[in-house]
């Protein structure tokens, strides 16, 4: 998030994102941590800990980040302080979603091809650890981008913006902190959802095969290997789903290594740079808004659930509405 976008384009889609994600995601925390969705409190963990960091994605980098920039540009998150402090949050909590993506993809790989592990890994008490692990390091490890950022430029004495320093670029120091920042989100990332859904799928695939050669004809109406293909089905949506939303910012992190140029935190917003430099920001965020629907709206228990809410406030109205009719009828 190298500099508040501007132009009628971004003034309407980061609304848009907010209207939408922010909803969602309290949607999702509010369901998932009811516990009637018929999954195991371990993955109940996982899903609503991404529900949550999604949720922070949305207020510190849509919110903050991005609609403060367009619609409040000289505010207290303006000033370099603020600006930097901001960045940090939005670099953490981003992180802390990618990564918890990958703790729980490894949760279900190990749920599915390997039962001994299961019993002792699958738990609530080591779920609960990783998931605390992994926001823990996410913000320890995004706290020296703070120290990358001076003043765009300081008016009556007040430092505004922020202006990554040229010594980023030049100092080993700081070049090998880029590369690292970029090999753990999102390269790892990428191979290991890759790797870990490749084996899974590999194993649904044999372990089904199995299944049918030993029910023969039967397993035409089997319930386990239709289960096992929506597993198949699940696990690519949430591959491509990252690949396709991430790709772009491995894109131009490459292109940034290979022609040399810096990130564009200038104020030209039709300069191709910076076009190219916000739509990986787009993509990327948009990512916060469907990890929990590819991994939770696909359960029938969670759609039910979420029918229930949406009626809720409706059943509400209507029966207040019978209680003052009740109240004046007699």
């Amino acid at each position: 998030m190298h500099g508040p976008a501007n132009g009628p384009f971004y003034a309407v889609y980061y609304p848009a994102l907010a209207i939408v994600g922010v909803p969602a995601n309290l949607v999702a925390i509010s369901i998932l941590s009811r516990g009637r969705c018929g999954l195991s409190r371990c993955i109940t963990y996982y899903l609503v800990a991404i529900a949550v960091t999604d949720f922070l994605v949305m207020v510190t980098a849509v919110i903050l980040n991005r609609i403060g920039g367009i619609y409040f540009r000289y505010s207290v998150l303006s000033i370099t302080p603020g600006c930097a402090v901001s960045t940090v949050l939005v670099y953490a909590t981003r992180d802390g979603s990618v990564w918890l993506t990958v703790a729980f993809t490894f949760d279900r790989f190990v749920s599915i091809c390997y039962q001994k592990l299961k019993t002792r890994y699958c738990t609530e008490k080591t779920a609960l650890l990783v998931i605390g692990m992994f926001i823990t390091l996410s913000y320890v490890k995004n706290v020296p981008f703070y120290f990358t950022y001076q003043p765009l430029y300081i008016l009556d004495g007040v430092p505004w913006f922020c202006d990554i320093k040229s010594s980023y670029y030049t100092i080993p120091s700081w070049q090998a902190y880029d590369w690292l920042d970029h090999i753990l989100t999102p390269f790892l990332p990428f191979f290991f959802i890759l790797l870990l859904n490749a084996l899974t799928v590999r194993h649904i695939v044999e372990a089904s095969r199995a299944r049918r050669r030993l029910m023969g004809s039967e397993s035409d109406g089997d319930s386990e290997i239709a289960n096992r293909k929506k597993s198949i089905v699940l696990l690519f949506a949430i591959s491509l789903s990252f690949l396709l939303l991430w790709v772009t910012y491995v894109g131009h992190f490459l292109y940034v290594r290979v022609t040399a140029e810096a990130y564009f935190t200038g104020l030209d917003f039709n300069d191709p740079h910076f076009i190219f430099q916000e739509t990986t920001n787009m993509l990327q965020l948009l990512s916060s808004c469907n990890n929990t629907f590819i991994y939770a709206v696909a359960q029938t228990k969670f759609r039910n659930e979420l029918k229930k809410l949406l009626i809720f406030p409706f059943a509400v109205i209507t029966s207040c509405f019978r209680l003052n009719s009740a109240s004046w009828s007699s």
